[in-house]
């Protein structure tokens, strides 16, 4: 049988580990070195229990959507972290490090965000523990997602806008590198998503896995058996993703749908779909597949949704695309925003643009009628009415 999971190294296959300059070692090495220490013991375990429970709202629910069933043959079940605190998946991973954080020492918080979920969680969970907050966001995102980054601020957040390169996600990971870098004394970054150097990933799958965690136990009381035929993510970084196969990794009886974000099309040049165009490279302090030209530069990523707008992919999605493990199709846009209008008025679920990446696969998919499938919709649609209003 295959193997899926991390190595000792902090790979996947071929992709992770740590490539980093000699100004973030230190950092890395710190962490490396406590993070399970600290996530195994009793005590941060019945922590963060209770706060996904008491504060977050979980286990979230796994939803029969029948009408969605009936149009597609088969039956699909919706695993709702839209419903949590905070409106996404974004919440399970924020707490997590903000307790590992401060099990480490730290006094002072640092995030990346992109399309402002991953920002409101970590500014929502230093309010609650009465930590300082810097989140990193694109100039261009801080634009086109004002909501989100009014709420950060309102919860005691310093917006630090990114003015350089494309002013999106990608730079707002290099700004937050370069702060840690300088600041490790007494400064924890949390990413927001399964990248970055070894431990990173595996850290944010870890704290993420309980999406799969609850899917099977929801399954199990919903079908008599806890896996589905298919699951299927949205992938930006893929940290949803990641929760959601968590437990499902080693066993090929389900099968794993990812989608991308294909833009105007991954035949373009606007387009994020990195498994379907990227090439071998290193991003981020990690080996992946990146969007990238000729000459290796990497290229500037599109797509609708801010928080699929990433040039590389998680260590762990490459290596399942590359193993052939799961099945990575591009979404365009106008598929998404279709989708997206689709359960709203199939199921009365508005859900977030990458979330409708996600849901744009179902047509794209030959179920029997006998499949079960699970379909995480990562985050709701608040973020993105003005989004869906403009494309009516």
């Amino acid at each position: 049988m295959k193997n899926y999971q991390v190595n000792d190294e902090g790979y996947y296959g071929e992709f992770g580990g740590a490539y980093i300059p000699a100004s973030l070692e230190a950092c890395v090495k710190e962490l490396r070195e406590n993070y399970l220490k600290v996530m195994d013991t009793p005590e941060f375990k019945e922590e963060f229990g209770m706060l996904l429970h008491d504060y977050v709202g979980r286990p979230s629910p796994l939803y029969l959507a029948k009408r969605l069933s009936d149009k597609y043959g088969c039956k699909i079940y919706l695993k709702r972290e839209d419903l949590n605190h905070t409106g996404a998946h974004k919440i399970n991973n924020a707490i997590g490090q903000v307790l590992l954080a401060k099990r480490m020492g730290k006094k002072r918080i640092i995030a990346e965000t992109g399309a402002g979920q991953h920002g409101v969680a970590t500014a929502t969970v230093c309010a609650l523990m009465n930590m300082e907050c810097i989140v990193y966001m694109g100039k261009t995102d801080i634009e086109r997602q004002h909501v989100n980054v009014e709420k950060m601020r309102m919860l005691g957040a310093e917006v630090r806008a990114v003015t350089d390169g494309s002013m999106t996600l990608t730079d707002a990971v290099d700004a937050a590198i370069n702060d840690w870098s300088k600041n490790q004394a007494d400064t924890f970054y949390v990413i927001g998503s399964t990248v970055g150097p070894h431990p990173y990933p595996d850290l944010v799958a870890r704290l993420q896995s309980v999406i799969s965690e609850e899917i099977k136990k929801q399954l199990l009381a919903h079908e008599g058996r806890d896996y589905p035929d298919y699951l299927i993510a949205c992938i930006g970084g893929g940290s949803n993703a990641a929760g959601t196969v968590y437990h499902y990794l080693d066993d090929e009886r389900v099968k794993i749908v990812l989608a991308e974000a294909g833009g105007k099309g991954a035949n373009t040049d606007m387009t994020a779909a990195t498994i379907n165009v990227g090439r071998e490279g290193v991003l981020h302090g990690f080996k992946t597949l990146v969007i990238q030209d000729e000459t290796g530069e990497i290229r500037e990523p599109y797509s609708i949704s801010a928080g699929l707008d990433y040039p590389g992919i998680g260590p762990m999605h490459a290596n399942l695309a590359a193993q052939k493990r799961a099945k990575a199709l591009a979404i365009t846009d106008s598929e998404a925003l279709e989708a997206a209008f689709e359960l709203t008025r199939m199921e009365g679920i508005i859900p977030a643009l990458e979330s409708s990446h996600a849901l744009a696969t179902l047509s794209k998919i030959d179920f029997k009628p006998t499949d079960i499938v699970v379909l995480t919709v990562s985050g709701r649609g608040d973020k993105d009415i003005q989004t869906y209003l403009e494309n009516r």
